[in-house]
């Protein structure tokens, strides 16, 4: 585990309009599957025919796994919070299906920065986090309250 500091961001680093974007992540029909069968078990996630009649007309994954591939673009290449991405609170939405074939990515912008009343080693950073396919078009958004730390002294 890295524990530099000097690449970290702390709650005084951080301020409203900062914006960042992940790497990118390629979607599988094979993956899609795998993720659904496991925790969204739905024909539309599990089976092509199924999905063609569907209101997705075609395999879309589940907005669980796209969430999840989210989160891992956001850990290994978004913000890079010191102490760790610990999530507070989130509303998630799902504009789009991601399909197979997709090379997702996401832009994360900071709206908001609220220090912490009673703890303060500690604060509320808000970023709305667009998760984006190929073509740009919006997959899902999701305004995390993400907690981050003061910098160590």
């Amino acid at each position: 585990m890295d524990t530099r500091t000097e690449d970290k961001l702390y709650l005084d680093d951080i301020e409203p309009g900062m914006s960042f974007t992940t790497g990118k992540l390629s979607v599988t029909a094979e993956e899609i599957k795998t993720f659904a069968d496991q925790f969204d078990p739905q024909p539309f996630h599990l089976d092509e025919e199924a999905a063609e009649q569907s209101l997705f007309g075609g395999l879309a994954a589940s907005g669980w796994h796209t969430a999840s591939m989210t989160m891992r673009l956001m850990v290994t290449s978004g913000i890079p919070f010191g102490g760790g991405m610990i999530g507070a609170g989130v509303e998630v939405n799902w504009p789009n299906p991601t399909r197979p074939g997709d090379e997702i990515h996401v832009v994360m912008e900071v709206q908001d920065v609220i220090p912490s009343r009673s703890k303060p080693d500690r604060g509320i950073v808000v970023v709305r986090n667009e998760t984006r396919n190929q073509n740009n078009q919006v997959l899902q958004v999701m305004t995390a309250k993400m907690l981050a730390f003061r910098r160590p002294a």
